[in-house]
């Protein structure tokens, strides 16, 4: 019996999507990539910033932790809420939180109302994130599903890279407080479209918030997050104190979540394979792509004197990368399965990076690096395929907050190993991306097996 060929399914799939399917995929990818855009944009962008606001060289790091650290660390907390209240009052709650916070970011003159309207940011990003994933989740399933989950991973890929290209050309043209301020419009048509284009859920206002469970969860995760972010630039006790508070309040929450007769997330979801392998593929992949961004950026900016404008236009060719390997990745995963296709979007991606680890040009590294974003963003929708694979739609907001949290942790590790690492040389740390690249395609070895199931839309709440 022949096969149909995997193209022509997955064509066959997207075209049933209706108006409204196709408006509340690309109003939700568009969530996402603002997100997401907000960490990276700001990065190239960091040493105009911290000279207009004054930020010493102390306080300069905490201008993307102050975001990082409650975004990663209420993610848990966010998906809960999702589960409770709903998934698009959620949205839109936490949408109107980062806009105005956005706006505030954009207008702010002191340090400390800066570094606290990102903070406020952050807390925003909580809630939107794991709801418009858990949106996804619920809606789509099957082939669908993964088409759909190919375009959100492509978009909060090349979001990462467009962050750069736009934090360059606002940073070298009409001013870093255009990379806050282009949030508001955004978020107001986002604002809009949302009833439209995003059904409402019924809540399930049964379940208890768990709010013993989720401060420990976000102190925890966030502790974490920050040590990562400070490493290199605080002393080691200091770290080590990070470290051990993180430790006790985890496991501090375990504990809770043991005795609670509805815990924040069952425990039992952090023995699902699908969900912790697929986990752990995004942090590794989400480690390997920050990472990557970090380096270019330094090795462009410092060691060969590009401007923050020709910095940002040479992602341009990632982003693109990055979106075509997550198309490219929900087309094949839907005939190969995420066991082969992951592994292969490693090695590639380990290719694309070793190269430069030889010695190479701009222009060639910059070609390397987007070789490696299509292995890239076809690893993200692997692991977020298959993390959610087996989610029941009333879990969905907890389990997107768990791969969400992974996402940051990954964010945070790639940043701040490869900023230590590349104190060597670029070479070197070009090496340890690549390195980094091969132990994710071990760990995607490692996801379940079999090709996943073709399904039908659904519209569970």
């Amino acid at each position: 019996m022949s096969h149909p060929d995997s193209s022509s399914v997955q064509s066959s799939e997207l075209s049933r999507f209706d108006r409204r399917e196709k408006l509340a995929l690309m109003i939700l990818a568009l969530a996402q990539a603002m997100l997401v855009i907000d960490i990276t944009a700001v990065n190239v962008a960091l040493p105009l910033m911290s000279r207009d606001l004054g930020l010493d060289a102390s306080l300069a790091s905490w201008t993307v932790a102050a975001y990082t650290v409650p975004f990663g660390g209420l993610l848990l907390f966010g998906g809960r809420l999702a589960d409770v209240f709903g998934v698009r009052r959620m949205l839109l709650f936490g949408l109107v939180v980062f806009t105005i916070a956005s706006l505030a970011s954009a207008i702010a003159v002191e340090p400390i109302l800066f570094l606290s309207a990102r903070a406020v940011q952050g807390i925003g990003a909580a809630l939107v994130s794991p709801a418009a994933l858990s949106t996804l989740v619920r809606r789509f399933d099957g082939v669908r599903r993964h088409r759909a989950l190919a375009v959100w991973g492509g978009t909060g890929g090349a979001g990462a890279a467009v962050g750069v290209l736009i934090g360059g050309l606002l940073a070298g043209g009409s001013g870093w407080r255009w990379i806050f301020l282009m949030n508001v419009p955004i978020g107001a048509v986002i604002a809009v479209a949302l009833p439209i284009a995003v059904l409402a859920t019924m809540p399930d206002k049964r379940q208890p918030l768990g709010a013993g469970s989720a401060i420990f969860a976000t102190v925890g995760f966030a502790s974490l997050i920050a040590a990562i972010s400070l490493l290199g630039r605080v002393a080691v006790p200091i770290l080590a104190l990070l470290v051990a508070i993180a430790l006790a309040l985890l496991v501090g929450f375990v504990v809770l979540e043991r005795r609670a007769t509805q815990p924040l997330i069952r425990l039992a979801l952090l023995r699902s394979r699908p969900l912790i392998s697929g986990a752990s593929l995004l942090l590794v992949s989400t480690g390997v792509l920050i990472g990557t961004f970090f380096l270019l950026s330094f090795r462009l900016q410092v060691g060969e004197n590009w401007t923050p404008i020709g910095t940002g236009l040479a992602f341009l060719p990632i982003a693109v990368g990055v979106a075509a390997g997550a198309q490219l990745g929900g087309h094949l995963l839907g005939r190969f399965g995420a066991r082969r296709v992951a592994p292969i979007a490693m090695l590639l991606a380990a290719a694309g990076l070793g190269a430069p680890a030889l010695g190479s040009s701009d222009i060639t590294t910059i070609v390397a690096a987007s070789v490696a974003a299509i292995g890239l963003g076809a690893s993200f929708v692997c692991a977020s395929t298959t993390g959610l694979s087996e989610v029941e739609p009333s879990e969905s907001g907890a389990a997107s907050g768990l791969l969400n949290s992974f996402h940051e942790l990954g964010s945070g590790i790639g940043v701040a190993t490869i900023g230590a690492i590349a104190v060597a040389g670029f070479g070197i740390g070009f090496a340890a991306l690549a390195a980094a690249a091969v132990v994710g395609g071990a760990v995607a070895i490692g996801l379940p097996p079999g090709k996943p199931a073709a399904g039908t839309v659904h519209f569970g709440h």
